[in-house]
């Protein structure tokens, strides 16, 4: 991995790990704003798995664990494809929760929420670019397809080769027919 790669990802994801922080110390002073969209989750986590946890220290406890964890794997260069990806699942909910601009009457409160939400949305674009990043090697896709056309070049000179081997069969079949004895 190139030393830019490796400071980006370090730099991307140090706000996850410092806010994952400092909220599995403290979930209580986010619980008030997490509370209406924990609870819209927490049905589906019911339905999900019965024993999974629902209440929402517990859950903004889980998802900053999950952050804390996952920033330091892509920071330090171990599945960092993944725990971006990881990353950026637990942004959505912090997003959704912890800005919505949507329901603000008052325009300086708006304002900061938009702003907020913007970064938020900047981060998850980084996050989906770290995703995807494979760090200057080929992708998987392009070696699927190269692989591909390598095997179907492969295919077509076997062809090749059975077809003129297929002929000179032939004549020396007819040649030796012709021969007397």
């Amino acid at each position: 991995m190139t030393p830019v790669r490796s400071l980006a990802r370090a730099m991307l994801s140090g706000i996850f790990v410092v806010s994952g922080y400092r909220n599995l110390r403290n979930p209580a002073r986010l619980a008030a704003t997490a509370k209406p969209v924990t609870d819209k989750v927490a049905p589906i986590l019911k339905k999900a798995h019965p024993s999974f946890p629902t209440e929402t220290e517990t859950l903004i406890r889980l998802n900053s664990a999950v952050q804390v964890t996952a920033g330091l794997m892509m920071a330090t260069g171990r599945f960092s494809r993944p725990a971006a990806l990881v990353l950026a699942g637990t942004l959505v909910p912090v997003t959704v929760a912890g800005h919505p601009f949507w329901k603000n009457d008052d325009p300086i409160a708006k304002n900061n929420n938009q702003i907020h939400a913007l970064k938020n949305l900047g981060l998850l674009g980084g996050l989906l670019l770290a995703a995807t990043d494979t760090g200057g090697k080929p992708g998987l896709r392009w070696r699927t397809g190269h692989r591909i056309g390598h095997s179907r070049r492969s295919v077509q000179r076997a062809v090749r080769t059975a077809r003129r081997e297929a002929r000179i069969a032939v004549r020396s079949a007819s040649t030796a027919r012709r021969l007397p004895g």
